[in-house]
C-alpha cells in the first residue's frame, strides 16, 4: 500500500469515528428523550395503579367482594339481624327467655312466626322482638312433613328481604327458647371478617345426636350466625336449595346442606350450646370452657339452673351478672388455700365450689355428671371428658350458688362482689387424708373483680383467697394469672 492511500484510509477512520461518536450522541439523547416521554405518560395515565410496567394500559381491578361493607367500623350490636324462630302456640310460654336478653330499640330483627298473633297475645308488648309472619311456603314442592322446618330456614331469606341491609354484618339464627349473651356474641363476631363466607356455630353435646343427624352442623336452637357476604349469596339460591334438599326434616340440617355447596363449612365456637341434655346442669355450667358464653337452650327440657328458683327467675337471675360483666360469666376460676388443702373453683356470676382436696385445673375443668344423657342408649353419651360425681369427702365439693351482685367502690377502686351461698346445709365428713380442715362452717363466698374493662378472651384468670379460720365466709380476689404460674 503506498503512503498516499495510507494517509487517505488513516482520513476516513479518523472521520468515521468521529460520525459513529456523534450519531451515539444524538441516538442517546433521542432514546432519552422517548424514555422520559413515555414514563411522564405512564404515570400521568388514569390506569396508573397498574404496578406491571409491561403492561402500563391495563386496568388494575381489586378482588371482589361479596358486599358494600368493610371490616371497619368495629362490629357493634346494630351490625346483627336476628332471625328468632317461633310459633304463636308456644310463644306465651317462652317470651320471657327471649324478652330476658332483648334490647328495646337497640336489638336488630324480627321474631318470625307461623301465624299472625291474636287473643292474648295482643297487643304485641314493647319488650318483644317486633314479629313477622313467614310466607305462604307451600307453593314450594317440599314434603308436608318437613313445611315446619323449611319455613324456619325460609325466615333467612326473607329477613333478607325486608331489612334495611345498610350496616348489616351478621345474621343470626336462633330459636324462641335460646339466650342469647350479646355482649359476647358481639365480640365474638368481631374477630371475623363479615365481607368473606362464614358459617358459625356448634354440635350437639349428644354424641347420638350428632350421629344422627350430623357432626358438621350448626344446631339452630343453640344458634349460629351467617355473614352478610354468605346470606347474600344464599338469598337467590335458596329456593332451589329446599327443593334440593326438601327430604330433610331439620332446618339446620337444610342450613348446613346449603352452605356446603357453596364451599362453606362450619366453624364450630365452644361458647355456644345446644344444651342436649337433661336434668341438672349445675355441673356444665360450673365447668364452662375459657371461651366467652354465647348461648344456651332448652330450657324447657332442663331443671331450673338455680336451686329454689323456677326456670324464669333462674334466667332472669343469671342475668344479673350478665348486665354487669358477661366476659367473665361462667368462666371457670381455680385457686387454692393450702394451709387448709382447700381447692376453689369460681365459676363467675353462678356457682362455687370448695374441695377438701388440692386438684389440678386439667381434672376440675371437666364438667361433674349431675345431668343425665338427651337420648337412651349405650355409652359414650357426650361430647366431652366428665367427673362422675362421688361421695368421698376427698373429692366431692362443697356447692354456693350465686345469691347477688353488686358494684362496690374500696378506696377509688371500683369492684363487682359476687356472693354465693350454701345450696344445702354443709355435711360432708371431714377428708382424713388432708388434715382436720372441714369447709361444712363456711356459708357465704364472696368473689372480687375488676368492674372496668372486658376479660380479654380465651385467658384464663387465677385469684387469692383470705380465709380466716373459724368465720363463715371466704373472700377470694380475681387477677391476672402470674407467669409460668401453676394451677396445681
Amino acid at each position: 500500500m503506498s503512503t498516499g492511500n495510507a494517509i487517505n484510509l488513516s482520513s476516513r477512520q479518523q472521520n468515521f469515528k468521529q460520525l459513529s461518536l456523534s450519531t451515539l450522541c444524538k441516538s442517546i439523547a433521542i432514546s432519552g428523550l422517548i424514555l422520559f416521554l413515555f414514563y411522564s405518560f405512564l404515570y400521568s395515565h388514569p390506569y396508573k395503579r397498574s404496578t406491571n410496567l409491561f403492561m402500563p394500559f391495563i386496568e388494575h381491578k381489586e378482588p371482589a367482594s361479596s358486599n358494600n361493607h368493610t371490616p371497619n367500623p368495629p362490629t357493634d350490636l346494630g351490625h346483627i339481624v336476628f332471625v328468632l324462630l317461633g310459633s304463636v302456640n308456644t310463644w306465651k310460654y317462652r317470651k320471657h327467655y327471649i324478652e330476658s336478653w332483648w334490647r328495646k330499640n337497640i336489638t336488630r330483627g324480627h321474631l318470625w312466626l307461623d301465624a299472625a298473633p291474636t287473643g292474648e297475645l295482643v297487643p304485641w308488648p314493647s319488650t318483644s322482638p317486633p314479629f313477622r309472619v313467614n310466607e305462604d311456603i307451600t307453593r314450594l314442592d317440599v314434603n308436608p312433613k318437613s313445611v315446619v322446618q323449611i319455613r324456619m330456614y325460609h325466615s333467612i331469606l326473607e329477613a333478607f328481604r325486608v331489612e334495611n341491609n345498610k350496616d348489616v354484618k351478621w345474621y343470626v339464627m336462633a330459636d324462641d327458647d335460646t339466650l342469647i349473651f350479646v355482649d359476647n356474641l358481639v365480640e365474638l363476631l368481631g374477630t371475623y371478617d363479615h365481607t368473606k363466607y362464614y358459617y358459625i356455630g356448634t354440635n350437639s353435646e349428644s354424641i347420638h345426636s350428632n350421629a344422627y343427624i350430623s357432626f358438621d352442623m350448626g344446631y339452630g336452637g343453640a344458634g349460629y350466625a351467617l355473614s352478610y357476604a354468605l346470606v347474600e349469596a344464599l338469598a337467590s339460591e335458596i329456593d332451589r336449595c329446599i327443593q334440593r334438599y326438601k327430604h330433610l326434616f331439620f332446618s339446620d340440617y337444610i342450613s348446613q346442606s346449603c352452605s356446603a355447596d357453596l364451599g362453606v363449612d362450619l366453624k364450630i365456637e365452644k361458647g355456644i350450646h345446644q344444651i342436649d341434655l337433661r336434668g341438672d346442669i349445675s355441673g356444665l355450667l360450673s365447668s364452662h370452657p375459657s371461651s366467652p358464653l354465647i348461648s344456651l337452650h332448652h330450657f324447657d327440657a332442663i331443671d331450673p339452673i338455680f336451686p329454689s328458683k323456677n326456670r324464669s327467675e333462674s334466667i332472669n337471675h343469671l342475668m344479673k351478672p350478665a348486665k354487669f360483666d358477661q366476659s367473665r360469666l361462667l368462666q371457670q376460676t381455680i385457686c387454692y388455700h393450702r394451709q387448709s388443702n382447700w381447692t376453689l373453683s369460681i365459676s363467675w356470676g353462678y356457682s362455687a365450689h370448695i374441695y377438701q382436696s388440692i386438684f389440678p385445673r386439667s381434672f376440675l375443668r371437666r364438667p361433674l355428671e349431675t345431668f343425665r344423657p338427651w337420648q337412651k342408649g349405650r355409652p359414650p353419651f357426650f361430647m366431652f371428658n366428665t367427673r362422675w360425681m362421688s361421695n368421698n369427702p376427698c373429692e366431692a365439693p362443697h356447692v354456693f350458688f350465686l345469691e347477688s351482685v353488686i358494684e362496690s367502690n374500696n378506696v377509688g377502686r371500683y369492684q363487682v362482689v359476687t356472693n354465693y351461698t350454701r345450696s344445702s346445709p354443709g355435711n360432708l365428713p371431714i377428708c382424713l387424708s388432708n388434715g382436720n380442715h372441714s369447709a361444712n362452717p363456711i356459708y357465704k363466698i364472696q368473689v372480687f373483680s375488676p368492674s372496668t374493662g372486658r376479660k380479654e378472651a380465651g385467658r384464663i384468670e387465677c385469684c387469692d383467697v383470705k380465709y380466716v379460720a373459724g368465720e363463715d365466709t371466704v373472700d377470694v380476689k380475681l387477677r391476672a394469672c402470674m407467669k409460668g404460674e401453676m394451677l396445681a
